[in-house]
C-alpha cells in the first residue's frame, strides 16, 4: 500500500480577467506522504493560496486532478467535495477564524457535531486535543480571552478534530512573535508526527521551514524542490 496521502497530477488553474487568461498553476505535480511535513515557501502572488485551495478541494482544477486517499476528486460534485473536506481535510489559516461566541472547547466540538458525533463524544475528543496542545485549562475561555498563541493552538486542534488525512496550513504562525511561533509549531509538529497526518504548510518563516521534512516552492506554475 502506498503511503502517499494526497497527490496533484498535472494540475492547471487559471482565472479569466475579461479576455485575459491568468495562469496560476501550470501542470503542477506534487505528492504528500503520511506523517510528512512539507514547507511551501514562495513569494506572495506566486499561487501559494491557489495551490492550497486546489489541494483542499475548495477550487476545482481546470485540468489535471487531485487524488486524495487514492480517490480522484477533481471532478466530484460540490456535495461530494464538501463531505471530503469535512472528514478528510483540515485547514489552518494565518488568522484563527474561531467563533467568538463559543468557548475553546465548543469551537473544537463544532466540526465533530457537524459530522454527526454526539455532544459527549465531541466534548471528550475536544478535551483530549486541548490537553495535547497544553491548553486544557483554557477550555471554557472564549477566543477574546486567549492569547494569540492559544487561539492558534485551538484553531489547529479544531482542524484535526475529525482526524483528517491531510492538514493544509496557510501561514499558521504569521501573526505570532518568533517565540510564540516556535512554540505553536512545536505543538503542530508533535501532532503531525503522533497522528500520521500529512501536512503542507505555507510559510515565510525560513527557520520553521528548515525544520520540516522538505521544502518546495512555485516556479512558473509548477511545484519544484528548494
Amino acid at each position: 500500500m502506498t503511503d502517499v496521502i494526497i497527490e496533484l497530477k498535472g494540475v492547471q488553474r487559471y482565472y479569466l480577467q475579461g479576455e485575459r487568461k491568468l495562469n496560476i498553476l501550470n501542470g503542477a505535480d506534487f505528492a504528500l506522504r503520511r506523517g510528512e511535513m512539507v514547507a511551501l515557501v514562495a513569494p506572495s502572488g506566486t499561487g501559494k493560496s491557489t495551490l492550497l485551495h486546489t489541494a483542499g478541494l475548495l477550487e476545482r482544477p481546470n485540468a489535471g486532478d487531485v487524488i486524495l486517499g487514492g480517490r480522484a476528486c477533481g471532478r466530484l460534485s460540490d456535495d461530494q467535495r464538501t463531505a471530503i473536506r469535512r472528514n478528510d481535510i483540515g485547514f489552518v489559516y494565518q488568522f484563527h477564524h474561531l467563533l467568538p461566541e463559543f468557548s475553546a472547547l465548543e469551537n473544537i466540538m463544532m466540526p465533530q457535531l457537524i459530522r454527526g458525533l454526539s455532544r459527549p463524544e465531541a466534548a471528550k475528543r475536544a478535551e483530549q486535543l486541548l490537553d495535547y496542545m497544553q491548553i486544557g485549562k483554557r477550555a471554557q475561555h472564549r477566543p477574546a480571552e486567549l492569547s494569540g498563541g492559544e487561539q492558534q493552538r485551538v484553531a489547529i486542534a479544531r482542524a484535526v478534530a475529525n482526524a483528517p488525512l491531510v492538514l493544509l496550513a496557510d501561514e499558521p504562525t504569521g501573526n505570532l512573535d518568533p517565540t510564540t511561533a516556535s512554540y505553536v509549531f512545536d505543538a503542530l509538529e508533535a501532532l503531525v508526527r503522533q497522528s500520521g497526518l500529512a501536512a503542507l504548510i505555507a510559510t515565510h518563516n525560513h527557520e520553521l521551514a528548515a525544520r520540516m521534512d522538505r521544502r518546495v516552492t512555485l516556479s512558473e506554475g509548477k511545484v519544484v524542490p528548494l
